[in-house]
């Protein structure tokens, strides 16, 4: 039996009483490290030489040409790695890829060195709410380990023990729809579903668009904390168009042009491991934000 990567070693904010770890599988094996390699010496994740065209356009919609993108493993720490840019650059076209629910038109996806097989699975966190409405909130989360062949008990267990560590203990039986679970109780149901079969890669594709500003902010402190007391060293990629949530997030940016797709600028976020609201407010962090923002203009103005 495996630690989950994202157990606490602390409480999470305004989450008292709730469980300081939780226990599971292991994740699909093409989230793992090979065995016997040297993290340093293994990618996690190799684009290479990846062509999108779309036919239906006149002309044809070119969104990548010949295009590489290499995301390092680093040892002994996570990562949270961000895609900005213009709509329609393939950001979000990007994630698809890694997680397999697209293909290119031609190139290659590999996962630690080895080429993406149907049998990788990578969640993924969309903005829209991807929860089943006729199912319970326990229900939801345990599904992805049912679906693994865990036991239907054992799977309840496990999905509890996350439930609790996302702070939705005592909504565990409720229907996972709108209004009965607000915006980010439902995003919360989401990141649980995608957590408790311990990726080494999780996906986010915008997951904190449709929700308000003061519930946004909640949740990028609550996703923080997840991320910084995780056991291992997972990586985060994540999509946004907001340049504050980025910075607050992040420990790479990577920035696309268009027309086809190119990273146009990798901005590394130098500020505490350690993230809350206060770090907002600070000279660093502003300044990061204005950077950010002034290289999103430049590629506007092109």
């Amino acid at each position: 039996m495996k630690k989950n990567i994202f157990q606490k070693e602390e409480e999470l904010p305004e989450l008292a009483d709730q469980a300081d770890s939780v226990t599971g599988e292991t994740g699909n094996s093409a989230q793992q490290r090979p065995v016997g390699t040297d993290s340093s010496g293994v990618d996690i994740i190799n684009l290479r030489g990846i062509n999108q065209v779309y036919l239906e356009t006149n002309p044809p919609n070119v969104v990548f040409k010949d295009f590489d993108l290499d995301i390092k493993d680093l040892p002994k720490q996570g990562q949270f790695i961000t895609l900005m840019g213009k709509s329609g650059c393939g950001k979000s076209t990007l994630l698809r890829y890694i997680s397999g629910l697209q293909e290119p038109t031609s190139g290659d996806v590999f996962i630690y060195g080895k080429k993406r097989s149907d049998k990788d699975r990578i969640p993924m966190v969309f903005q829209q709410y991807t929860s089943f409405e006729w199912k319970t909130v326990l229900d939801n989360v345990a599904l992805p380990l049912i679906i693994q062949g865990v036991p239907k008990n054992e799977a309840r267990e496990k999905a509890m023990e996350m439930i609790k560590i996302v702070g939705l203990e005592g909504h565990e039986k409720k229907w996972a729809k709108y209004p009965v679970l607000s915006g980010g109780q439902l995003q919360r149901v989401a990141i649980a579903r995608n957590l408790v079969v311990n990726p080494q890669i999780l996906l986010m594709d915008e997951p904190f668009g449709a929700l308000d500003t003061i519930t946004r902010k909640q949740m990028q402190i609550f996703l923080r904390t997840i991320f910084e007391n995780a056991k291992l060293d997972p990586t985060v990629i994540f999509v946004t168009h907001s340049e504050s949530e980025a910075v607050f997030l992040s420990t790479d940016i990577y920035i696309l042009g268009s027309t086809p797709a190119t990273v146009k600028h990798h901005l590394q976020i130098n500020l505490p491991g350690k993230r809350d609201n206060s770090l907002r407010y600070t000279t660093a962090f502003t300044e990061y934000v204005n950077k950010l923002g002034t290289m999103l203009e430049e590629l506007k103005n092109k």
